[in-house]
């Protein structure tokens, strides 16, 4: 099976080209000058946005020592880190946000990565490919197997995907680990959702601003 470092490459390789339309949601909610830690940040593309359109003092994290030298080489802040053994070398509070984009669902301890993030920043942002969505659920209903989409684009056998979070269990992980929702934005392929109605059932993806 491949280590958690192979895992990682393979999901900052194969990400969806559509994970740019993320990109321009986080960048909305951070404000401007903001100290913003990005967890599982890769190549940095999220954090040069950051840099560059919202002039936030940026730092990243990512368990790959390649993309961690290629952030190094654009002039970034990152160092080499695994979520999965918490974030012990920042303080309380440290940061004003911290950022998980698209990388919940890769992680072993998910509920120790959200804890520590609360623990480090005033609010973060978290998003992730809903397994709830509809489509997801009728290739598992109708054709008896594991699903393939735009957000969910690996076979079973080659996914990072190792925790399969909904909508509704993040929402029940946010209180067990004592995080407070601010906001839920919702998405599809094509756009952006603006009502949380059957939100488990109709969003392809999601997006969390969550705090202490």
């Amino acid at each position: 099976m491949p280590d958690r470092q192979a895992y990682t490459k393979l999901t900052k390789r194969a990400q969806p080209a559509s994970l740019s339309t993320d990109y321009d949601i986080v960048v909305e909610l951070i404000p401007p000058r903001a100290k913003v830690l990005d967890l599982g940040c890769g190549s940095g593309e999220l954090l040069e946005r950051l840099l560059t359109e919202k002039r936030v003092q940026g730092r990243g994290l990512d368990i790959d020592p390649e993309l961690v030298i290629k952030c190094v080489e654009k002039g970034l802040s990152v160092v080499q880190g695994n979520l999965d053994e918490g974030l012990a070398q920042y303080q309380a509070k440290s940061f004003d946000w911290v950022v998980l984009n698209q990388t919940l669902q890769v992680t072993h301890r998910p509920a120790l990565v959200l804890r520590e993030m609360l623990r480090v920043g005033q609010a973060s942002v978290v998003s992730f490919p809903n397994f709830a969505y509809w489509s997801v659920r009728s290739q598992l209903f109708l054709r008896g197997r594991m699903p393939i989409s735009r957000s969910l684009p690996y076979p079973w056998y080659s996914t990072p995907n190792i925790h399969l979070p909904t909508i509704r269990d993040f929402r029940r992980l946010c209180r067990q680990v004592g995080g407070k929702i601010i906001k839920e934005i919702y998405r599809t392929s094509k756009r952006r959702r603006r009502t949380g109605f059957m939100a488990n059932l109709l969003s392809e993806e999601a997006i969390f601003v969550v705090a202490e």
